[in-house]
């Protein structure tokens, strides 16, 4: 524990007036020809959104409620992990590592922590307590930035494994979605003498070949989804896989490129009926984007693709600790129960939810909750 310092949010008030300047200076393209978000985020939109940012937006809001959480950093394996740690009032409280991907950070956890650290007080059981520990991935918000090569997600999931034992946590469980969910299934196939089972809302694995001449209605759309997703919505992706360092100059020069990198993806994965603020609000929305801008992340975390993209299509390594599987409507990739089973050999719980998308804690944190005690419930 001696190796773990206390760490608090403190942009200076000069980052502040910085971003402000940029916001006021920004030069704009002209508006998209039709009458909809399908070339990009609108004009009029992020016109709108930026002018708040500028005007009204008040980060020391956001910093006080990430202060008001225990917040640490420490050094692992020579790069600085900036995390969250909040401990059960429980004696008996079961350790979970949760994860963050992208274009999220720890902002999406806010919601949950309390509920899951202490149940009694938000009007549940104290047997389903937790404690919550809650790392930004590396290059991500406010841990380091890696130098070289070699942060894969297999690297983080070792990296999360010595940080729990560092926290002096011998058992303990992980969930994520996303990158996340990446991380965590790492954690699940190599710190096994440790991790007793994990959850996820975005759930690894591919269509069985027995199943695709039999393919459900579910599958069916799950699969359609799946294409669209790869023809329409994938290009970030292919970017920041290929040529992070690129994209990476306009997003940290450019407050309003950044926004509209991260929203427009806001827009499309979250169930919000056509506009981000039906999930979520505009604070909430630009409270995430600032874990990219401070710290200048856009491509420190770009680079993560770059590194790992490939290694997501390793999708049929079974796993064989208990898995809980949480499916959400507006989720990009969406597995069956029978795709889910041939990967995980122990699925303990397995759930289609009514609403919800890719930011299950951010958008639906009482159902994200739920799901994560109930799968966790019988490996106390």
């Amino acid at each position: 524990m001696s190796d773990i310092r206390p760490f608090k949010f403190a942009i200076p008030e000069a980052a502040l007036t910085d971003l402000k300047a940029r916001l006021a200076l920004t030069r704009w393209p002209e508006r998209e020809t039709p009458d909809d978000w399908s070339q990009g985020i609108p004009l009029a939109y992020m016109k709108e959104v930026c002018r708040y940012w500028e005007h009204d937006y008040d980060w020391r809001r956001c910093e006080a409620r990430l202060n008001a959480l225990p917040q640490f950093e420490t050094e692992i394996d020579g790069l600085t992990i900036q995390f969250m740690h909040v401990r059960s009032p429980e004696p008996n409280a079961l350790p979970v590592v949760m994860t963050h991907g992208w274009p999220g950070s720890v902002i999406e956890f806010l919601k949950v922590v309390g509920p899951l650290t202490n149940p009694a007080a938000h009007g549940g059981n104290p047997a389903d307590a937790f404690h919550v520990v809650c790392p930004s991935l590396p290059g991500f918000g406010f841990s380091g930035k890696p130098t070289a090569p070699g942060w894969t997600i297999e690297r983080i999931g070792e990296t999360w494994g010595k940080l729990m034992a560092r926290l002096g946590y011998d058992r303990y469980v992980a969930q994520g979605g996303d990158w996340g969910s990446a991380v965590t299934h790492s954690i699940a196939m190599t710190e096994t003498d440790h991790c007793i089972g994990i959850h996820t809302n975005m759930p690894l694995v591919s269509p069985t070949a027995d199943s695709r001449d039999d393919l459900t209605e579910f599958e069916q759309k799950a699969i359609e989804d799946g294409k669209y997703y790869w023809e329409w919505d994938s290009g970030y992706s292919k970017e920041q896989s290929t040529r992070p360092q690129t994209v990476g100059y306009g997003l940290t020069d450019s407050p309003s490129g950044q926004a509209a990198w991260i929203l427009e993806k806001f827009w499309a994965w979250t169930d919000c009926d056509g506009h981000p603020e039906n999930a979520l609000t505009r604070d909430e929305l630009l409270d995430n984007v600032m874990m990219y801008w401070l710290p200048a992340a856009a491509a420190s975390s770009a680079r993560l693709y770059w590194q790992s993209f490939g290694l997501l299509t390793r999708r049929h390594e079974q796993i064989h600790i208990p898995v809980g599987v949480s499916i959400f409507p507006h989720e990009i990739f969406r597995a069956s129960k029978r795709w889910a089973e041939s990967r995980y050999t122990k699925l303990v719980h397995y759930q289609q939810l009514p609403k919800g998308g890719h930011f299950a804690a951010f958008e639906q944190p009482s159902t994200f909750i739920d799901e994560v005690r109930t799968t966790f419930r019988g490996l106390r």
